[in-house]
């Protein structure tokens, strides 16, 4: 089992990286709130399916309460903000940069609230992450155009708040019971906030097509299933600044599956801000050597 735990981390960043495939296919098809009730409904349906095939224990009322405010942040928050934002106008490469920021906010939230020591060597290795997120977005941030809104800012802003947020909320309040049942009570968290903004702020008119299908399908299986449940077990077993340094890795390995899948640029540079992101990362993890 350790074995396999090894390549948790790095399956995680892969599978977190493809999430763009899906946004990228879906936006033209479906307002992001509309969109993202329907895959958080349906990933809530999924997983109440496999707590009864694999026999999980069922969550108790407090255990329920804390994983669905988990999810409100996580899924909810995080990922409405951030689609939201993009669907406003707001250039990917931008938004991305601003998410970036999760792994130095999580970190600070994780010393405060989880009591978490954050040496300055994590501390180099989140600030080196950074540069290199940095680095790797810079010739798509395209500061040019009218996406960029206070209100904009202020949804991107939100959302990688939220994101850091429910991760810390998950660490200390929602670890201890079964993590399939955990995972759907914040499923449905997730449901209730990007359906009333759904209800709220949009027109809820859908054009199902092959790619709008092919698109929830990878988003419900890879992310909110796949991804998802491998950064529960990261939660339970890690040190939220450690896990949250592993985010840095997503955009570097996003640019290379854009440039093998769509042809997009991949530059020099970028590739160097590849490098010192994973050198930030391994800084942010790696283990003092025991004497």
């Amino acid at each position: 089992m350790h074995s396999i735990k090894r390549f948790i981390p790095a399956s995680f960043v892969v599978l977190w990286a493809t999430g763009f495939i899906g946004a990228r296919y879906a936006m033209p098809w479906a307002e992001p709130f509309t969109f993202l009730a329907i895959r958080f409904v349906l990933a809530a349906i999924l997983f109440a399916g496999l707590t009864v095939l694999l026999g999980s224990r069922r969550a108790s009322r407090e255990e329920a309460l804390h994983a669905t405010v988990a999810g409100v942040l996580m899924h909810g928050v995080y990922l409405g903000g951030v689609f939201w934002a993009i669907h406003r106008g707001m250039p990917a490469g931008l938004s991305a940069l601003i998410v970036g920021l999760q792994p130095l906010i999580t970190a600070v939230l994780a010393g405060k609230f989880l009591g978490e020591a954050i040496l300055p060597r994590h501390w180099a290795g989140l600030a080196v992450g950074l540069l290199g997120v940095v680095i790797v977005l810079w010739p798509k941030l395209g500061m040019n155009g009218g996406g960029v809104t206070a209100a904009t800012l202020t949804a991107s802003l939100v959302s990688v708040l939220g994101m850091a947020a429910g991760t810390i909320w998950q660490k200390r309040f929602a670890s201890g019971g079964d993590l399939v049942s955990a995972t759907m009570w914040q499923y449905v968290g997730g449901s209730v906030v990007t359906i009333l903004g759904s209800l709220a702020l949009e027109t809820r008119t859908i054009t199902v097509n092959g790619e709008l299908v092919f698109a929830m399908a990878w988003l419900v299986l890879v992310l909110s299933v796949g991804a998802i449940f491998l950064l529960m077990v990261m939660i339970r077993d890690g040190e939220m600044s450690k896990v949250a340094s592993l985010f840095y890795l997503v955009p570097a390995v996003t640019a290379v599956i854009a440039w093998a899948l769509f042809g997009e640029q991949l530059n020099p540079l970028q590739i160097a801000g590849m490098a010192i992101a994973t050198l930030g990362v391994g800084l942010a993890t790696a283990r003092l050597a025991k004497a």
